[in-house]
């Protein structure tokens, strides 16, 4: 998972791709986590955005499902964390 984007079959048998997000490992959990997107957007709006764990090191590695609450409070939480950061970069930009 070196790339920037990968591309995997929906269930109606159609090619989509993905654009990489970023990948993290979490101390917390031990796992390595991948969050991606096809650019598509809900109905607020806002850009559909999705996370699997993977394996760096597999370079055909499985996206397996995240299946407990502590992995998706993990995810979340980083997330917010970004969105927040790339909100203040846009900010002093706005100041300059």
């Amino acid at each position: 998972m070196k790339k920037n984007s990968f591309t995997l079959i929906d269930d109606n048998g159609n090619e989509v791709v993905y654009d990489v997000l970023f990948t993290f490992e979490s101390e917390e959990t031990n796992k390595n986590y991948i969050v991606y997107t096809d650019n598509s957007r809900d109905e607020a709006g806002n850009v559909e955005v999705y996370a699997s764990i993977y394996d760096p090191d597999d370079p055909h590695s499985k996206l397996e499902a995240i299946e407990t609450e502590k992995e998706w409070k993990v995810i979340e939480t980083i997330l917010q964390t970004l969105q927040e950061e790339v909100r203040k970069q846009s900010e002093q930009k706005t100041e300059e």
